[in-house]
């Protein structure tokens, strides 16, 4: 078993997850169970898909949840570009969030490359 703690690609979709928790309380209401819903939840599959993961005994049970996390990073990244273009968010709120989205990316796309 794999210690989930000890990955910067987990810490990274952690402060993700947290940061999308705070960004969507400001959404209209009438997002509740639209779009602020669904960034909910594609934000914490990607550290929950990690974590399991790293609970499994194969090499390719263990890839195959980091692939799902890194599809749920990647529709959480578009889902929060409608979300800037809807003006749900400011933009500096919007890049601060897409900052860590993107080096989240690219350390879990690596993570990835690198079990292959």
């Amino acid at each position: 078993m794999r210690d989930h703690h000890k990955l910067k690609a987990f810490e990274l979709a952690d402060l993700a997850a947290l940061k999308i928790y705070q960004i969507t309380r400001s959404f209209p209401k009438d997002e509740v169970y639209g779009l602020s819903s669904q960034m909910r939840r594609a934000a914490i599959s990607v550290p929950s898909n990690i974590v399991e993961g790293c609970a499994r005994t194969t090499q390719q049970e263990y890839l195959r949840f980091l692939d799902i996390a890194f599809g749920s990073l990647r529709e959480l990244i578009y889902q929060l570009s409608v979300a800037q273009r809807l003006n749900y968010i400011s933009e500096s709120a919007a890049n601060e969030c897409q900052t860590n989205l993107t080096e989240t990316e690219r350390v879990l796309s690596a993570l990835i490359r690198s079990l292959r």
